[in-house]
């Protein structure tokens, strides 16, 4: 008996010894507390907040080191995204991650006093929106990834494809910053051609699909969307409405592709999220100061065809990348899909 209760002590004190070690071993990792925050839900920032959220995994494994994530989406609602802001700040983050222009420019505002570090994610013009003061020296408390979009190129896709265009339709909100420059070039390029347009704006769901009939009665031959979040979030409901009229609509973004629309040409909104997750690491376990840290841009050039809207609308897919081929670095397909995890 004597013997069995030594052997039970001796157990016991085995355990309490491993569950010891393991405990301490498990308090002395490194945990950073990261606040993401997603502008609107749609293909291209849900895209990149789980590639984000999938790349800070990888580091916790390489690094020993530990994430501790709070997401949250504002949907686009100025007073929600003030009220996340608060939240990560409450819960005292290390570092914040704003995906989209408006939802940098809100942390921006929330932490000149703080000095939270931020690191924002597809903001099209970090320079035009005042988000930094140069792109390889940021000069603040932030830097990020850049999405932006070379409009010059989609404009020449549009006429590699029909040479004789006579009219562009023009949709985008007017109050998202992503669509500033991108309207602007492309009205200057149009207008040296002699090219006419017609501009159809929405902020709404329901506002960009009146705005794409009226595109439709103002018999454009084409439209062209930057990389505005909201058609975006209204692509499902309007990619049809194109179809039906014969009118290819040319945007600067794979995810509108995904949703329908006929081509989206941009950056690749998977790698941009991977590069975002391994700028917060670099700041925050390697000690890189946001302010000297510079933007990262990133190639332009993958044009991605709806090869069912190109279908509908009389396109043959390989006849598509011959004629797109000398304007893009690589020519890709996609069919239409809520979300690019439905592939």
């Amino acid at each position: 008996m004597k013997k069995y209760i030594a052997i039970l002590l001796m157990v016991s004190l085995i355990l309490v010894s491993v569950f010891a070690n393991g405990s301490k071993e498990e308090s002395s990792v490194k945990t950073y507390k990261v606040g993401i925050c997603n502008f609107v839900d749609d293909a291209s920032l849900n895209q990149i907040c789980e590639n984000i959220q999938s790349q800070l995994s990888e580091i916790e494994s390489e690094k020993g080191v530990k994430f501790d994530i709070k997401y949250d989406n504002c949907n686009a609602d100025a007073n929600v995204l003030a009220q996340i802001i608060a939240n990560f700040i409450a819960d005292d983050v290390d570092l914040m991650v704003g995906v989209a222009t408006p939802v940098a420019m809100a942390m921006q505002a929330a932490t000149e006093d703080n000095n939270i570090p931020v690191v924002f994610a597809a903001v099209s013009d970090p320079l035009a929106a005042g988000i930094v003061s140069s792109l390889s020296a940021p000069g603040a408390n932030l830097t990020g990834t850049s999405d932006f979009l070379d409009t010059t190129a989609v404009m020449n896709l549009i006429f590699a494809l029909n040479p004789e265009t006579d009219k562009v339709g023009l949709l985008y909100d007017a109050g998202q910053d992503s669509s500033t420059t991108a309207i602007k070039t492309a009205k200057e390029y149009l207008e040296k051609k002699g090219i006419a347009y017609a501009e159809r704006m929405g902020t709404t769901v329901d506002e960009v699909i009146l705005a794409s009939k009226a595109l439709v009665a103002d018999k454009v031959d084409v439209v062209f969307t930057p990389s505005d979040n909201t058609i975006m979030t209204a692509e499902l409901s309007i990619y049809e409405i194109f179809n039906a009229a014969g009118i290819p609509q040319f945007t600067g973004a794979d995810s509108f592709a995904l949703n329908g629309a006929f081509l989206g040409y941009g950056v690749d909104y998977a790698n941009l999220g991977r590069e975002t997750g391994k700028m917060v690491a670099e700041i925050l376990i390697d000690g890189k100061d946001p302010a000297s840290t510079p933007v990262r841009t990133f190639d332009n050039g993958t044009a991605t065809i709806n090869t069912e809207t190109a279908a509908e609308l009389g396109y043959d897919f390989d006849n598509l990348s011959s004629i797109f081929a000398p304007y893009c670095t690589k020519v890709a397909a996609i069919t239409t899909a809520e979300s690019f995890s439905d592939l």
